[in-house]
């Protein structure tokens, strides 16, 4: 078994966590081969988190290394979860919809995923939430099998939406 070079938590984030946060959502999108299409700035991100009107949320998975004289670099962010509030007529309750949940390819399969996930839900239920929901790409298999482990339902029968309003 190999041995761990590293401690995490999970933290709600804080603004001087903007631009590592973008960094994260830029490492997403290769991901996803999407990153043609980041057109968010750190900038951007701070205002939707700490603005006047923000309406999203987000944790953040802090790793530290363990005191390793070739590692003397502070916490950095090795995670992110954006989520944000909804609404189902059929319950007539709030829910929280996770929007993106990521964490960097070296530090997966470490429990971080596992613990970014759990925060959330724990958090939609500390406010009563009736559902919380997310989306994951057809393709990402061990995303898939991730979630359906932790007893999430993919619902195959439900199709994304969307019209581009900033063409």
């Amino acid at each position: 078994m190999l041995e761990k070079k590293h401690s995490s938590r999970i933290r709600e984030t804080q603004p001087e966590d903007v631009e590592e946060l973008h960094s994260l959502v830029c490492d997403l999108a290769d991901f996803e081969n999407l990153r043609e299409t980041v057109t968010s700035t750190p900038g951007d991100l701070h205002q939707a988190l700490f603005g006047n009107s923000a309406r999203v949320e987000a944790l953040v998975a802090e790793t530290t290394p363990h005191s390793l004289p070739e590692q003397s670099k502070g916490p950095s962010l090795t995670g992110m979860a954006f989520f944000f509030q909804t609404f189902s007529t059929f319950t007539g309750r709030q829910g929280l919809w996770l929007e993106d949940l990521y964490v960097r390819p070296e530090y997966r399969n470490q429990g971080i995923g596992k613990a970014l996930l759990t925060h959330f839900l724990s958090v939609a239920q500390s406010r009563g939430c009736a559902r919380a929901e997310w989306s994951v790409l057809d393709w990402n298999t061990s995303a898939i099998d991730f979630y359906e482990h932790l007893g999430a339902e993919i619902m195959p029968e439900w199709r994304i939406a969307r019209l581009d309003l900033q063409k």
